[in-house]
């Protein structure tokens, strides 16, 4: 399977969904530790943190798709992305290992998926034993009030 005919994803796991996030739009994966939360921030926005002195927004994936709370005490992964000069870290629950897949094999997002899910969203790969939603990493940030679109 050559480059450019497939996909490279960082697979991750927000709730019980196996997600798939393109290696090309993520900077790092990191652990992020001591998130400093931002009195009247959305709820997206589980906060600031520091990373090697820079400040990073740490997104929180679960709130953005609508899904409850981690348990407190959980573990948890961040996906480091830049956007213009600004640093995002997008907290999911866990990482995975990176998987290449055929371009042709990826599906479109089902018409009948809630709006939210389906507007961050780019598709859906068939795996053996699950389903690969893939997820647009650009899109989870640029909500209403956060980056445009």
């Amino acid at each position: 399977m050559s480059v450019e005919d497939s996909f490279e994803y960082v697979t991750v796991r927000i709730g019980d969904q196996l997600f798939g996030v393109e290696v090309k739009q993520i900077r790092e994966v990191f652990s992020p530790q001591d998130v400093t939360s931002v009195p009247r921030a959305p709820g997206e926005i589980a906060g600031l943190l520091n990373l090697r002195g820079r400040i990073v927004t740490a997104v929180d994936a679960r709130h953005r798709l609508g899904l409850p709370p981690r348990d407190p005490d959980a573990a948890v992964m961040a996906l480091g992305l830049e956007e213009g000069t600004e640093l995002f870290g997008v907290l999911v629950d866990q990482v995975g290992e990176v998987m290449r897949l055929k371009s042709d094999t990826l599906e479109p997002t089902p018409a009948h998926l809630d709006p939210k899910w389906r507007a961050l969203l780019k598709g859906v790969h068939r795996l053996e034993k699950d389903l690969l939603a893939v997820l647009d990493i650009r899109a989870l940030i640029a909500w209403q009030g956060g980056l445009a679109a």
